[in-house]
């Protein structure tokens, strides 16, 4: 009686199949069945970005938090950076940090975008230093203030983590 099933099945599933043009998305349907087998369907440019992304929070002390969105946009808009950098995407918020950190003009850049983007969230005038001027005295981010902050971030994403230490104390 079960064979009788399955064969009802088949002949109806071959009837339907008669009735209607086999397109190229039937094609592409049956073919792709096991195009994706094993692998992600988000792409890697995307993964890595979003990995570098986490690495930059986990590693930045940024309270009110314009330094983290700008270099967050930074890291985002730079694909040739992160491409260099697809299999540890850390390594790509390493390079940017320490690029800024060895030019002055791009770490000026990054202090008065990072000023702009205080200003928007925080709905208040920002404060621009100029180079080779003192800050303001209620300037959010100065060009000192950054570089301290960065360099720290630096040496977090340097420093091996507590779960990668004792791991290796017990080998």
């Amino acid at each position: 009686m079960a064979a009788d099933s399955s064969d009802d099945t088949l002949n109806i599933q071959q009837e339907i199949r008669l009735g209607r043009s086999y397109t190229l998305a039937d094609a592409i349907g049956q073919e792709a069945g096991d195009f994706m087998k094993g692998a992600s369907p988000v792409p890697r440019l995307v993964v890595a970005k979003h990995e570098a992304q986490q690495a930059l929070k986990e590693a930045l002390v940024d309270g009110p938090g314009a330094l983290h969105r700008v270099l967050e946009q930074w890291l985002a808009d730079d694909d040739a950076r992160l491409s260099r950098h697809l299999k540890h995407p850390a390594e790509a918020v390493k390079d940017l940090l320490a690029s800024v950190l060895r030019s002055p003009e791009t770490l000026y850049e990054l202090v008065r975008q990072t000023d702009v983007t205080w200003g928007q969230l925080y709905d208040s005038r920002p404060h621009f230093q100029q180079p080779g001027q003192p800050p303001h005295p209620d300037d959010e981010y100065t060009h000192a203030s950054v570089r301290d902050t960065l360099r720290h971030c630096l040496a977090c994403l340097n420093t091996p983590s507590s779960i990668e230490l004792s791991d290796t104390e017990e080998a």
